[in-house]
C-alpha cells in the first residue's frame, strides 16, 4: 500500500471532454489508495471536485477565454469547423495558442506544486502548461489522452520525428488508413501547410514568447514527442483496435473509456419513457456543437421519417431549443439535459446513437455496443469517424455542415437495418470492457514506483 504521505496531483482544463474522465479516475485513485489525490482546474468545476469522494481542489483561476473554445464567439467557432479541414486546423492554433495565458496558468499551478509536493502528476495532455512544470520540477507526471493514440505519436509536421508508419494520415485530416492518390497527396500537403501556418508572423512572435519563458525555466518547449517521451505513462481512453495499426511506445497504453460506476443517478420518468419503446435513436452531439436553424429542422424531418419503426430521444441544448418548429413528430423527445447520457447508452431499447464523434462520447458508444451515425464537428472528430466506418461500427454523414435529411435518414436505416453494425459493436463494445476502463488505468497509476517505493511495479509498464 502506497505511503500516506504522498500525494498525487491531477490537473486538467476545463472543457467537459478533457476534465470528465480525469474526475473519474481521480476519484477512482482517491477511494482505492492511501495517497492525498488534488485535482487542480479552473473555478467552474469547484463544485464537483469538493462534493466529496476524497479530492481536494486546487483552483487554477477563472477561465481563459482563448484557451476555452466553449466561449469563443460565432466567427470563430465557424472558422473552427468549417469546411477546410485544414484553415479549422490553422483556425484552432492561431485561436488557441496563447502563450502568454499559459504563463498565468503555470504560475497558479506552481503555487499548488510548492504545497503538494506530488509524488506523481496526472496531467490532460491539453494542459501543456502542467507538462512544462512537471519536466522543469522532474516530477514524473501521467498522460491522459481522450483521443486516439495516432493524436501524440504522429507528426503534425514534415521531417518531424514520428511513431507512425510513413504515409500514416495526419491526425486532423479525416483520412483513411488506405488512400487514393488524391488523397495521399492531400495527406503531404496538410504537413507543410502546418509548417506554413507556423511561420506566420503573428505566431511566430508567439512562439518566441513561448521560447523565452521555457528558457527563463530551463527547459526547451516540450512539443511533439518529447511529451510522450519524458511521461512514465501514457493512458489513452480507447481501444487499440480502433486504432489502425502502429506500434506504440511501451509507456502508452489503451485502457478503453473511462467511466464512472454504473448505473448513475437517473430519470424516473426518462428510464420509465425508454422501457416503453423497443427501439429508440439516441442524439448527443456534445458540449460544442451549434446547429443553425436548418441543421435543427433537418434532425426533425428525419425523426418524422423514423415515426412509426424508432422513437429518437435528442438531447438539444437549451440555447438551441427555441429553433425547434412548434409541431413535432409524435416519436420525438427534446431534452434539454439528460442526468446521465451512459445510462441512455446503456438502455437495452437504445439502438443506435448519433453522435459528433468525440473520443469520449464514441469509446462510450463502443462500450455499450451501439452502432452510430457520426456528424463531425472538428479537429479529431473527423479521424474517429473514419475509423469507426473502417471498422464497420458506424457511417459518416456525407456533409455535416448542412445535415441533409436524406442522408442522415439513409444512414440511420442502414446502422439500425443492418444486423452486421450491431455484431461488430458488440464485439468492440466487449474490448472496451476488456480494457478496464479507470480500474486498469488508476492500477497502472498507483503501480508506479514513485508510489509504490518499489521496481516491481516498472514491470507493469
Amino acid at each position: 500500500m502506497p505511503d500516506a504521505a504522498k500525494s498525487v496531483l491531477f490537473v486538467s482544463l476545463p472543457e467537459a471532454g478533457l476534465v470528465n474522465g480525469m474526475i473519474v479516475l481521480a476519484r477512482e485513485t482517491a477511494r482505492r489508495a492511501a495517497v492525498d489525490v488534488w485535482f487542480a482546474t479552473d473555478e467552474p468545476q469547484r463544485t464537483r471536485i469538493e462534493s466529496g469522494d476524497g479530492l481536494t481542489f486546487a483552483s487554477l483561476g477563472e477561465v481563459v477565454p482563448e484557451m476555452s473554445a466553449q466561449s469563443w464567439d460565432e466567427k470563430v467557432y465557424r472558422q473552427v469547423t468549417g469546411r477546410s479541414r485544414f484553415r479549422s486546423h490553422h483556425a484552432v492554433l492561431k485561436h488557441g495558442f496563447r502563450p502568454l495565458r499559459w504563463q498565468e496558468k503555470y504560475r497558479r499551478l506552481e503555487s499548488w506544486v510548492d504545497k503538494v509536493n506530488p509524488a506523481v502528476m496526472v496531467i490532460d495532455c491539453e494542459a501543456r502548461f502542467a507538462i512544462s512544470l512537471a519536466i522543469a520540477r522532474e516530477i514524473p507526471y501521467v498522460l491522459m489522452v481522450p483521443f486516439l493514440p495516432s493524436y501524440l505519436v504522429a507528426s503534425h509536421v514534415p521531417f518531424a520525428r514520428s511513431y507512425v508508419p510513413r504515409g500514416f494520415p495526419v491526425p486532423f485530416t479525416g483520412l483513411p488508413l488506405h488512400m487514393s492518390l488524391p488523397q495521399r497527396l492531400t495527406n503531404r500537403l496538410f504537413k507543410a501547410w502546418t509548417l506554413a501556418v507556423l511561420l506566420d508572423p503573428r505566431i511566430g512572435r508567439w512562439l518566441r514568447v513561448d521560447l523565452d519563458f521555457h528558457k527563463s525555466i530551463g527547459i526547451p518547449p516540450p512539443a511533439g514527442l518529447t511529451q510522450v517521451d519524458r511521461a512514465a505513462l501514457v493512458l489513452c481512453a480507447t481501444i487499440a483496435e480502433l486504432e489502425y495499426p502502429i506500434a506504440l511506445p511501451k509507456n502508452v497504453r489503451t485502457v478503453g473509456a473511462i467511466l464512472p460506476p454504473l448505473p448513475e443517478r437517473s430519470d424516473g420518468d426518462l428510464e420509465a419513457w425508454l422501457d416503453s419503446r423497443p427501439s429508440t435513436v439516441y442524439i448527443g452531439l456534445g458540449t460544442l456543437t451549434r446547429l443553425t436553424r436548418a441543421q435543427v429542422a433537418a434532425v426533425v424531418e428525419v425523426a418524422r421519417r423514423l415515426d412509426g419503426a424508432h422513437q429518437v430521444l435528442w438531447k438539444l441544448p437549451a440555447s438551441q431549443r427555441e429553433m425547434l418548429p412548434d409541431a413535432l413528430p409524435g416519436n420525438l423527445r427534446v431534452e434539454t439535459w439528460v442526468p446521465s447520457q451512459l445510462n441512455v447508452l446503456a438502455h437495452p431499447h437504445v439502438t443506435a446513437f448519433v453522435t459528433h464523434g468525440g473520443g469520449n462520447g464514441f469509446n462510450e458508444g463502443l462500450y455499450f455496443g451501439k452502432p452510430m451515425v457520426v456528424r463531425p464537428l472538428w479537429a479529431d472528430n473527423h479521424d474517429v469517424a473514419v475509423r469507426g466506418q473502417d471498422r464497420g461500427v458506424s457511417l459518416t454523414l456525407d456533409d455535416p455542415h448542412t445535415i441533409d435529411p436524406d442522408d442522415l435518414a439513409d444512414k440511420l436505416t442502414r446502422v439500425l437495418g443492418d444486423p452486421a453494425y450491431r455484431e461488430r459493436s458488440a464485439q468492440f463494445g466487449a474490448l472496451e470492457r476488456k480494457a478496464g476502463g479507470r480500474a486498469t488505468a488508476a492500477d497502472l497509476i498507483l503501480a508506479l514506483p514513485q508510489l509504490t517505493g518499489g521496481a516491481a511495479a516498472e514491470q507493469t509498464q
